[in-house]
């Protein structure tokens, strides 16, 4: 049996979903933070035991709903490209290629998270953009790995 952790497309995947899933847990530790300083919570068990002395609200504050918005955006994007990821390194990806893209997408994504809990434009939709270029670009290098290996060609 093939050495998995010998494959440097596997290991650039490898790498991105750490980097973007630290990306995930610094937005959710960073929510909760923001919530702390605003002194809410949405749930009444929560205002007597864990956020002691916290209103609960039944809307978000601005600064809470903005990083959960920049936490639901991150998780609704990095997923799909996960799952692609992990299926262009089981095609075969090799090469340079797979490395690059899985690179872009995490610098997106992160830049992306940055510049929307930040509140900064144009940088936000230029990383999110990027990021859904990306996402379309592996779309169609699996595309073409898979043709290549049926050996039609496309």
């Amino acid at each position: 049996m093939p050495n998995l952790a010998a494959n440097p497309a596997l290991v650039a995947y490898a790498v991105a979903l750490i980097v973007l899933s630290l990306n995930l847990l610094l937005l959710w530790g960073y929510s909760g933070s923001v919530r702390g300083k605003t002194k809410t919570t949405p749930n009444t068990e929560d205002a007597s035991s864990v956020s002691k002395g916290s209103q609960v609200v039944d809307v978000e504050p601005p600064e809470v709903a903005r990083v959960l918005r920049a936490h639901a955006n991150a998780a609704a994007n990095i997923l799909p490209f996960a799952l692609l990821g992990l299926v262009y390194v089981l095609a075969g990806a090799a090469g340079l290629v797979p490395t690059i893209v899985f690179a872009v997408f995490t610098v997106a994504r992160v830049g992306h998270s940055f510049a929307y809990v930040s509140g900064k434009q144009p940088w936000r939709s230029m990383f999110f953009t990027i990021g859904g270029v990306t996402t379309l670009a592996l779309i169609g290098l699996i595309a073409r790995q898979l043709f290549a290996a049926s050996g039609t060609s496309m």
